[in-house]
């Protein structure tokens, strides 16, 4: 294949997730009453927001994530994106009964579990765990033997859920959680696995202008699947060195993010303040 066919597509597939995304956003606001009830939430600045943007972007970009994949890790991108948005979903609606208030965090899921309960969290960290691994062995054969197979395995199962649970920490703001993810697609579009980002980086796009007009939220089921698909893309990067540098910045933010908030870091780094703020709406 050649360069110009590769980048047309990788085009064709961007504008197919940005389609998918914008069609299964207009179906989603047919269920918006009373079907959707349940996916409503007040964000930050007190408005009312549906989460039904989670599962339009989980959906648009897991279909063409696995249209875009290399040959061997279709399979994977189907199972990443689709486990991940299926058990976000589940977080989204089941953790936000009153009686798992309390359950937020590693700290949180933690105490559930030794108090005898089992979290929404912890269904959803396990889930995305499981597809993670199962990602790893489908995409760890023929690629290495011996012990540089088991390091393969567990950068992948880390750089997948790490990464899908990473951007999820970043969905506290209009927009953030799918600026971060885009920007992330588009610098891995290049290389044989490249096109496995181009249909989410596509249906991202679509969906944040609702995003950041605070008529939608990604939730755990948009950010959790976006992320695992990057994550993905990540652990097809060629060196393991750079993809073990690349786990070590995902875990350590994630445990940072126990005891810093993300919020009053951004707000305090010009740079990253405006790109924050960019397109949201006035307070």
């Amino acid at each position: 294949m050649t360069r110009r066919t590769e980048r047309r597509r990788r085009t064709l597939l961007a504008v197919g997730g940005a389609l998918a995304a914008r069609a299964a956003l207009a179906a989603a606001a047919l269920t918006a009453r009373p079907a959707g009830d349940a996916w409503r939430r007040t964000n930050y600045a007190g408005r009312p927001v549906t989460l039904l943007g989670g599962p339009a972007l989980a959906a648009a970009a897991t279909a063409t994530a696995a249209l875009g994949a290399p040959r061997g890790s279709r399979a994977a991108a189907a199972i990443v994106g689709g486990v991940a948005g299926l058990v976000g979903g589940y977080d989204d609606l089941a953790g936000a009964r009153p009686e798992q208030a309390a359950d937020k965090g590693l700290a949180g899921h933690l105490r559930a579990l030794r108090a005898g309960r089992v979290s929404a969290g912890a269904v959803k960290v396990a889930g995305i765990g499981a597809a993670a691994a199962t990602a790893a062995l489908l995409t760890g054969r023929g690629r290495s033997k011996g012990a540089g197979a088991l390091v393969d395995g567990v950068l992948t199962t880390g750089l997948v859920a790490g990464t899908a649970n990473l951007l999820n920490l970043l969905d506290l703001r209009p927009g953030r959680a799918g600026k971060a993810g885009a920007l992330a697609a588009a610098a891995t579009l290049r290389g044989p696995a490249g096109g496995l980002v181009a249909g989410p980086l596509g249906a991202t796009l679509a969906v944040l202008p609702e995003d950041l007009g605070e008529h939608v939220m990604l939730g755990d089921c948009g950010a959790n699947a976006l992320g695992a698909l990057i994550g993905l893309r990540l652990a097809a990067l060629p060196g393991r060195g750079s993809r073990a540098r690349l786990l070590a910045v995902v875990v350590a933010l994630t445990v940072a993010s126990e005891k810093v908030s993300f919020t009053k870091v951004i707000e305090a780094t010009p740079g990253l303040r405006e790109l924050d703020r960019l397109g949201r709406r006035a307070r």
